[in-house]
């Protein structure tokens, strides 16, 4: 899945000459946590976050300051092009809460964890109608496909799977299917050899 696809576009910005006080009123207007930095023609010269901006505020009651004092002037980035994984492991390595995204230096949205966690519940199919199995596979070559079959034959639809726990001796493979009667598939998985360590419903 590519940013585009769960950025938020025609993000609120601001022009680095703007005060302290109207970036907070921005934020405070729009509900929202980071202000992309951009000048006339659009291009991103800075980020800015609501506590770079309440770090400021009582030094702007003193001085003139502006949104350029405080902006994070190089800040972490991400293309519109590129995958979703590659902006969840940017903001995990560089702690952050967001960044812009730019198309040819000129920013065409916003993505942040909030954005990001959303996409992993949508793909995960958690808010939807669904079963889990939680599937610790029999020592085999074909194991993983040999469950998927089950699965199949008994009219399961497997939205999607993940690892649970890479660090296990066993992996454990959560299958999120159609909501369905979890007891026949895990009898037959059992049946097979495979342990089922959790299900619902």
């Amino acid at each position: 899945m590519l940013v585009a696809r769960r950025m938020s576009i025609n993000p609120v910005a601001v022009s680095p000459k703007a005060s302290i006080q109207e970036a907070m009123e921005l934020m405070k207007e729009h509900s929202i946590r980071h202000l992309p930095v951009v000048d006339r023609e659009k291009r991103l010269v800075g980020w800015v976050t609501d506590t770079d901006l309440r770090g400021a505020l009582i030094a702007s009651m003193i001085e003139d300051l502006t949104v350029s004092d405080v902006m994070i002037a190089d800040p972490i980035t991400v293309r519109s092009t590129d995958v979703l994984e590659q902006a969840a492991l940017l903001i995990t390595e560089h702690k952050i809460g967001g960044m812009p995204v730019l198309e040819d230096g000129k920013l065409v949205g916003v993505i942040t964890v909030v954005d990001i966690l959303e996409a992993f519940i949508d793909i995960m199919g958690v808010l939807g109608s669904s079963s889990r199995l939680d599937v610790q596979l029999k020592d085999s070559r074909d194991a993983f496909q040999e469950v998927s079959r089950i699965i199949r034959e008994h009219n399961g639809e497997i939205i999607s799977v993940g690892i649970l726990r890479q660090d296990y001796p066993e992996r454990i493979y959560s299958f999120r299917i159609e909501k369905c009667d979890t007891k026949p598939l895990r009898q037959a998985l059992e049946e097979q050899g495979h342990k089922v360590v959790s299900s619902s419903p």
